[in-house]
C-alpha cells in the first residue's frame, strides 16, 4: 500500500526552503538599500568599503587606501620573539590605548605622490553637550597630538607609529597644497576604547549597525 504522507512531508520541505530563500533575498535586499559593504561597515564613513583591516577613504580631492596595527600597552617584549605581534585592527576601531602603526597607500589621483603632505592627529575634546549643533567645529576642539610636516611620498606609501595614550575619539589628518593652490585633504576618524553601543553592534547583523 503506498506511503500517502510522503506527498505532504515534500511539499512540506519545499514550503520551507521557499522561505529560507524569501528570507535571504529580504536581508541582501535592506542591506544593497542601506549602502552596507560586505564586510559590514557602512558607506558613508568608508564609501569604498574595506577588506579585512584595511579601508579605502574617499576625500573630495583624493583617495587613499588606510591600514592599522594595534600593540597594547600591557603586552610584555620577549627577546624570543622574532618580530612584534601587531594585531590588525578594523579602520577607525582601537580597543583601548596602545601603539599604532599605521599605513597610508595614496591610491588617486596619482599626483597626489609629488604633493608635500603633511600628517596631524588631533585629539577630539568635547567642549559642551551637542544639542542642536550638528558642525563638529561647534562640540568639540582639537589637541594635536602629533606633527609630521609637509613631504612628498614618491613610493605612494606613508607608514608611521603613533602612541595613543588616552581613550576617545581622535581624527588624523592628511593634508596639502599643490602648484595650483588645490587643497588635497583626508580625515581619518579613529576611537580608542569601547562602550555599550560597540559590544551591541558585535551582536547585530551588518545592515542593522549605521543605527547605533
Amino acid at each position: 500500500m503506498p506511503n500517502a504522507s510522503k506527498p505532504s512531508l515534500n511539499t512540506s520541505s519545499k514550503h520551507l526552503y521557499f522561505i529560507g530563500a524569501c528570507v535571504i533575498t529580504v536581508f541582501i535586499a535592506i542591506g544593497i538599500f542601506l549602502g552596507t559593504s560586505s564586510q559590514g561597515d557602512f558607506s558613508d564613513t568608508y564609501p569604498k568599503g574595506f577588506r579585512g583591516s584595511t579601508c579605502t577613504i574617499e576625500a573630495e580631492t583624493m583617495t587613499v587606501g588606510y591600514s592599522s596595527y594595534y600593540l597594547p600597552d600591557e603586552y610584555k617584549f620577549s627577546d624570543d620573539e622574532p618580530r612584534t605581534p601587531y594585531i590588525p585592527v578594523q579602520c577607525d576601531r582601537i580597543p583601548k590605548p596602545g601603539m599604532l602603526n599605521i599605513t597610508i597607500d595614496l591610491l588617486y589621483p596619482e599626483s597626489s605622490r609629488d604633493i608635500p603632505l603633511a600628517l596631524r592627529l588631533a585629539k577630539l575634546i568635547e567642549t559642551e553637550a551637542a544639542g542642536d549643533h550638528t558642525d563638529d567645529a561647534a562640540i568639540y576642539e582639537e589637541h594635536d597630538v602629533l606633527l609630521v610636516p609637509g613631504q612628498t611620498y614618491q613610493s605612494g606609501v606613508i607608514t608611521q607609529a603613533l602612541r595613543l595614550d588616552e581613550t576617545g575619539q581622535y581624527r588624523l589628518y592628511l593634508d596639502g597644497m599643490d602648484a595650483t593652490d588645490t587643497h588635497y585633504q583626508v580625515r581619518i576618524p579613529i576611537k580608542v576604547g569601547t562602550d555599550w553601543k560597540d559590544e551591541l553592534r558585535n551582536f547585530l547583523p551588518p545592515f542593522l549597525r549605521r543605527f547605533i
